[in-house]
Formats: C-alpha cells, sequence, structure tokens
C-alpha cells in the first residue's frame, strides 16, 4: 500500500508524526514565522518561497498547498510534528526522480521551531524517520539539507549515520543547491 493511500502516523517517546491538518496553522505559524528558524529551512526547488510565513492567511494557504500536494498530486507527504498536542515542525519527504547525483533518493525536509532545534530532539526525530522512510517512498539513500551553520543539526546527522555530499541537487530550472547530506539505508 502507498503512503499516498493511507499515511501513518509515527510516533517516538515524546514526538508524533502525523499528516498535516489545516487546524495546525495556529501552531504552525509559530514555526513558520520564528527568525531564528527560518535560517534552516529547505527552499531549495520551491519556487522561491523560503517559508517564512507571519500571517495566518500565508499559513493556511501553505497547509492547503501541501495537502493538495499529497491527496491530489501525490507529490510528497508534509506531517505535522506533534510535542504532546503542539505543533513543533513539519517534515516532509518524497521519492525524487532526477537526472542528478539525488536521483531515486528520499528527500528530507525537516522544520522546527528554533527552541526544539536541539541534538536530542533531532536525534530522536531521526531516528523515528528512519526506522519508516526508506520503506515507505522506496529509496535506498536518504538526503537532507543542513548548512554548515547549523551545528545542532550537523551534529545530529553526523551521528544518525549522514555524510556531507559533494554533489548538488539540479533543481527544475538548472540552479544547483548544495549542502546536503546522505545517509544510506543501511546505516
Amino acid at each position: 500500500m502507498s503512503v499516498y493511500d493511507v499515511c501513518p502516523v509515527l510516533k517516538s517517546e515524546h514526538f508524533t508524526l502525523r499528516l498535516v491538518e489545516r487546524e495546525d496553522a495556529p501552531g504552525l505559524l509559530k514555526v513558520y514565522s520564528d527568525e531564528r528558524a527560518v535560517p534552516l529551512f529547505n527552499g531549495d526547488n520551491c519556487n522561491g518561497d523560503d517559508f517564512h510565513y507571519t500571517t495566518m492567511e500565508r499559513m493556511e494557504q501553505a497547509i492547503d498547498f501541501w495537502l493538495k500536494s499529497y491527496y491530489e498530486w501525490k507529490c510528497f507527504v508534509r506531517w505535522t510534528i506533534l510535542a504532546g498536542d503542539e505543533p513543533i515542525g513539519t517534515v516532509e519527504l518524497f521519492h525524487r526522480e532526477a537526472e542528478d547525483a539525488f536521483n531515486h533518493h528520499g528527500l528530507l525536509r525537516l522544520d522546527l521551531r528554533s527552541d526544539y532545534e536541539r541534538l536530542s530532539v533531532l536525534l530522536e526525530l531521526l531516528e523515528l524517520i528512519h526506522r519508516y522512510a526508506y520503506e515507505l517512498f522506496d529509496c535506498p539513500i536518504l538526503a537532507t539539507k543542513a548548512p554548515a551553520f547549523a551545528g545542532e543539526r550537523c551534529g545530529a546527522l553526523a551521528r544518525s549515520g549522514y555524510i556531507a555530499s559533494a554533489s548538488r541537487i539540479v533543481g527544475h530550472a538548472g540552479t544547483e543547491y548544495g549542502d546536503y547530506w546522505v545517509r544510506p539505508e543501511k546505516n
């Protein structure tokens, strides 16, 4: 069964990941308006969207797009990360098909409110994601972006078996994007 037929709810000790809902908008607005968090969001190949949302209207538009991308276009899954009942971020995953070094990789976007951008949180979320992502997205390798200034994130990626990649993702318009880390399934 495809992840686009039934979106699983994923749980760890402290966090739950479930498909984003429109009702998440107030909590997610705290994430996407967090100016300390925005530089860590991956807007590569997203038509110029930097994911810095400062109004409820814009947050709701983003959620509507994410839901349409899931239900209608089957492009990616966007889960809300819940700490208890509180949205503290999102995870996006999809199987990437392209003519570059990241062909058939699972592409992971992990957006967290800045007060959760801590090693222990990142490690727990990554472990949870790794448990399911390879099978759900039929990919042998996961790739995610982390710029060098993101110390906690880079540390968590390294401890979780990722290695920094010298390869660059090539976007729809030929734009190249760097700062990617990759993790083979065998880790």
